[in-house]
């Protein structure tokens, strides 16, 4: 019966669990900030690269 008790106390398992969650919100909003981002930062990289490929020619 301890045995089960202790169990019950036991909270390390609710703690790593809180942790996952985190994490994982964490990575969504970074996926949803990164997505809305993407095409901008790809213009400015494409025109960065053109601008190069013709300073270079």
């Amino acid at each position: 019966m301890t045995t089960i008790n202790k169990l019950i106390r036991d909270e390390d398992g609710a703690t790593a669990i809180e942790y996952g969650l985190i994490a994982a919100l964490i990575a969504v909003g970074l996926i949803a900030a990164l997505s809305s981002l993407g095409g901008s930062l790809s213009r400015t990289f494409t025109g960065v690269g053109n601008q190069l490929n013709t300073a270079n020619a």
